[in-house]
């Protein structure tokens, strides 16, 4: 069966395969969410869901990942559920969570738009309509900048469902920052360090993190106090010494963090 997601090389600095351990009882949840997700999409009898589930959980798994991962993305799923009575349509919803980072690369920063045309690709074999594919396409594309339009409310839920990890408690905010940064060890610590402190920026200054009910109430306050922190951590360093000559920024894809959390 051609699941529409290809497969793709999964060897990573670990020189290893990434592959999902089926007695994971989170991967197990995983398989029959994502069953009764494309159920509930389709209303109609529709392909065996079973192969779509392993193409994906395996990108999910991938060795280079160490923050986007299956874990992720059962959190993000988690939070849809407590923020879909918000939602137009939470089955789109939940099919964009499942491929918003179904392709990911680390060094590159096309990711977004890649993931999108591969939903475009997998769901109408799913038996998915036009219509509710363009939408879920959207929706993945929608988390380059997490920036939905007013009125936006599937939008609303997947963005405020992928950044609530900035409103975790201080050590689940430090274990997401030491994620994130571990994803991104081939990157040298002067260059991160200047790249997550623009991105930290970029966050702080948009008036509102949050869009949902649920997430403004929730979570906007305790997210601002970690992005603070950790810019001050970052940063704090940098305005003890001044630099004898300006830092040589890399390439975009070569060593700096794209623009995604």
């Amino acid at each position: 069966m051609d699941t529409g997601i290809p497969r793709t090389d999964t060897t990573g600095t670990t020189g290893t395969t990434g592959t999902t351990d089926t007695s994971d009882p989170r991967t197990a949840d995983l398989r029959a969410r994502w069953h009764a997700t494309v159920t509930a999409a389709t209303h109609d009898t529709h392909p065996d869901p079973a192969p779509y589930a392993d193409r994906l959980l395996t990108a999910w798994a991938e060795p280079q990942r160490r923050y986007h991962t299956t874990a992720h993305l059962a959190d993000v799923l988690a939070r849809i559920d407590v923020l879909a009575p918000h939602a137009a349509d939470p089955a789109a919803v939940r099919l964009a969570a499942w491929f918003h980072d179904a392709v990911y690369r680390p060094d590159r920063s096309e990711n977004e738009e890649r993931s999108a045309a591969l939903a475009e690709r997998a769901l109408p074999e799913l038996g998915i309509s036009p219509a509710r594919t363009a939408e879920v396409a959207r929706l993945v594309r929608l988390t380059v900048t997490h920036d939905p339009a007013p009125g936006d409310t599937d939008g609303e839920v997947l963005c405020d469902a992928d950044l609530a990890v900035l409103a975790g408690d201080p050590p689940a905010y430090a274990a997401y920052a030491a994620a994130v940064r571990a994803e991104y060890a081939f990157v040298p610590d002067d260059a991160f360090r200047t790249g997550r402190a623009a991105v930290l920026r970029q966050l702080l200054a948009l008036p509102r993190l949050f869009r949902t009910p649920y997430g403004t109430t929730h979570w906007e306050s305790p997210a601002r106090a970690n992005l603070s922190a950790e810019l001050a951590e970052l940063t704090e360093p940098d305005e003890l010494t001044e630099p004898d000559e300006p830092t040589q920024l890399p390439e975009p894809d070569e060593a700096a963090p794209p623009q995604g959390i």
